[in-house]
């Protein structure tokens, strides 16, 4: 168990030199704001609610989320440091204050970002958001559409599982798509699998329970706060695959996944619970397939 609680501990990764430089991130949420701990690294921001021009997080839930991806930890003295702390950050505002949104919005952004891919170098997609709509639907059907789009034109896309599990077929869409990387947590709440097709799902965990990350109030003196939810386990799956990439920017998203499942390590819940476990960053990052050590 020691092992399942170390793995994705960043420490070592960062002092090796790997922080995710170089890779996009895009974030799609309740917005940004702009946190000491990464706001030199918001390249761009677009708000699908309010239609705004400049960051702001009026639920604080994106700004968490980003931390957790790629916060540097400056304001805490490096103590809660995203996993990958040197990443660019692309943010689209799709919630809501109250964490609420429309299946609509999130479309055009997810549109937006396979849009803009080339022009941020967008490599990765956090989708930490879902609706519990049916797949009868027809823009649930749409958003798993779009988000089959947005993977087929090579983005890395990460879903969070949703909070209704453990119930099987309790994967919030578009957590259900076959082809996108879902994360769950650790605790009784995670969306649990397999989907209405039969699919295993979620692919890896991540802890997502009293995660400390960036709070929005940070001009009032608080930079952090706690939050739960698989929308926080999320973003550290997303952060190495960040790290990965800087490693190893040639590979494909496919290729990003198949590491992810070889680097995972089993926590021992049920199939449909952990998928293939937590990925362990020792594992994915500190060895070339042919066994020699980057550290």
């Amino acid at each position: 168990m020691n092992r399942v609680r170390e793995a994705l501990h960043a420490t070592e990764i960062h002092r090796a030199g790997i922080t995710g430089m170089g890779i996009t991130a895009a974030v799609l949420d309740t917005g940004i704001s702009r946190h000491p701990d990464y706001s030199e690294r918001i390249v761009a921001f677009r708000d699908f609610v309010n239609g705004k021009p400049s960051c702001y997080d009026d639920a604080s839930h994106g700004t968490h989320v980003a931390g957790i991806l790629g916060g540097s930890g400056k304001s805490s003295g490096g103590k809660y440091c995203g996993i990958a702390p040197g990443c660019r950050i692309v943010s689209g505002k799709v919630l809501d204050g109250f964490g609420a949104g429309e299946v609509e919005n999130l479309i055009r952004a997810i549109e937006w970002v396979i849009e803009q891919r080339d022009v941020y170098r967008i490599r990765i997609l956090n989708i930490s958001a879902g609706t519990t709509r049916t797949e009868e639907d027809r823009q649930a059907r749409e958003l798993l559409r779009c988000v089959e789009r947005a993977w087929d034109g090579g983005l890395v896309v990460i879903v969070a599982a949703g909070n209704l599990g453990p119930d099987p077929e309790s994967i919030t869409i578009p957590g259900n798509c076959r082809k996108v990387i879902t994360v769950g947590a650790f605790d009784h709440y995670s969306g649990c699998g397999p989907t209405s097709e039969c699919i295993c799902k979620p692919e890896l965990v991540a802890p997502g329970t009293r995660i400390i990350s960036c709070y929005s109030g940070f001009r009032r003196g608080v930079y952090y706060t706690r939050k739960s939810g698989t929308s926080m386990a999320a973003p550290a799956v997303a952060g190495a695959v960040a790290l990965l990439l800087e490693q190893e920017p040639e590979l494909t998203n496919v290729e990003v996944k198949m590491r992810l499942k070889e680097a995972a390590v089993d926590t021992g819940m049920p199939k449909n619970c952990q998928g293939w476990g937590m990925p362990d960053l020792r594992r994915l990052l500190l060895w070339h397939a042919d066994g020699k050590r980057y550290i």
